[in-house]
C-alpha cells in the first residue's frame, strides 16, 4: 500500500494535481451551501471568482518554482543531504516525519514569520482582507506572498532532504486541508475535541481571521493543530465573537483586485505589529 502511494506520487500527472485542487474547492464550496456556519449576505460566485484570480497567480508562480524544487530535491537525495537522507527510516516513518516537518517549515513557520516581519505582513494582509472567509479564501494570496511561500517550501525540501514523491504528497494533503479549514461549514464540538487535537479545524482557523490582534496572531497551523499548542500560539476565542477582515485596511474594498494588489505598497495602510 505504502509503496503504491510512493509510486503514484513519484509520477503523479499534472492533471491529477489540478483535479485535487479544483475538486477540493468544489467539494467544500458545495458543502457550504448545505451546512454553512455563517449566513453571509454575498454573491458567492462573484466572491469565488475574485479569490480564484489569486489562485491562478499562485499556480503560475508555483509552476515557475517547480523546476527549482525538483532540482533541489534530486540534488539532496543524490548527495545524502538532509534529515531524511542522514537518518534512514522505514517508508511509513519517513512519510510521517516528512509530513510533520514539511508542515512545520513550509506552513507554520513561514506563516508565523509573515506575521512578525512588517514587509511580509503587508503581502499577507491580502489573505486576511477577505471579509467572507470560505473555502475559496484558502488560495487568496498576493503574488508576492506566493513567492515567499515557494521559497520556504524549497528550504524545507533542502533541510529535510525530502524526495519529490513526499513533497508532492505533502502538497496534495496541504491544499485539501487548507480548503477544509477555511470552509464556512458547521463543525461539531466533538470534532475539535478529538480529531481537532491533531488536524486544524475550521473552528480553530476562523480565530486567525479575526479583525484584530491578538487573535490574528494565533492559530497559524495548516495541517497539524498541535504546532500552535506546542509553541504557545493557540487561541480558543469563541467563534461567535469572530469578525472577519482587517482593522487597518478599507474592508469595503475587499473585492477590489487593484486595491488588493497595491496593498503591500500602500504606505497609508498601518502595518505595525
Amino acid at each position: 500500500m505504502l509503496e503504491a502511494i510512493k509510486t503514484y506520487f513519484e509520477t503523479i500527472p499534472s492533471l491529477h494535481r489540478a483535479l485535487i485542487l479544483a475538486g477540493g474547492i468544489t467539494f467544500f464550496w458545495i458543502i457550504e451551501f448545505a451546512i454553512p456556519l455563517f449566513q453571509f449576505k454575498y454573491n458567492k460566485t462573484k466572491h469565488a471568482a475574485l479569490n480564484i484570480f489569486f489562485t491562478l497567480t499562485t499556480i503560475v508562480i508555483n509552476f515557475a518554482f517547480a523546476l527549482i524544487m525538483v532540482k533541489a530535491s534530486d540534488y539532496v537525495v543524490a548527495n545524502g543531504w538532509g534529515l531524511l537522507q542522514v537518518v534512514k527510516m522505514p517508508i511509513l516513518l519517513e512519510l510521517i516525519v516528512g509530513l510533520l516537518l514539511l508542515d512545520l517549515i513550509g506552513a507554520y513557520l513561514v506563516h508565523l514569520i509573515e506575521h512578525k516581519v512588517k514587509f511580509l505582513w503587508k503581502f499577507h494582509m491580502v489573505h486576511h482582507a477577505d471579509i467572507y472567509v470560505d473555502t475559496t479564501t484558502s488560495t487568496r494570496h498576493h503574488p508576492g506572498e506566493s513567492i515567499v511561500r515557494a521559497v520556504f517550501a524549497i528550504i524545507g525540501v533542502v533541510v529535510l532532504g525530502a524526495p519529490m514523491w513526499l513533497v508532492l504528497l505533502y502538497q496534495s494533503v496541504s491544499v485539501v486541508l487548507t480548503q477544509f479549514n477555511h470552509a464556512n461549514i458547521r463543525i461539531p464540538k466533538w470534532f475539535d475535541q478529538t480529531i481537532g487535537l491533531i488536524l486544524v479545524s475550521p473552528n480553530m482557523h476562523r480565530v486567525h481571521h479575526h479583525l484584530t490582534r491578538p487573535q490574528t496572531d494565533a492559530n497559524y497551523g495548516n495541517i497539524f493543530s498541535f504546532w500552535d499548542r506546542l509553541f504557545g500560539t493557540y487561541d480558543s476565542t469563541n467563534i461567535n465573537e469572530i469578525v472577519f477582515g482587517l482593522d487597518v485596511v478599507d474592508n469595503s474594498k475587499h473585492a477590489d483586485i487593484s486595491y488588493q494588489l497595491r496593498m503591500p505598497f500602500d504606505k497609508s495602510i498601518k502595518s505595525d505589529y
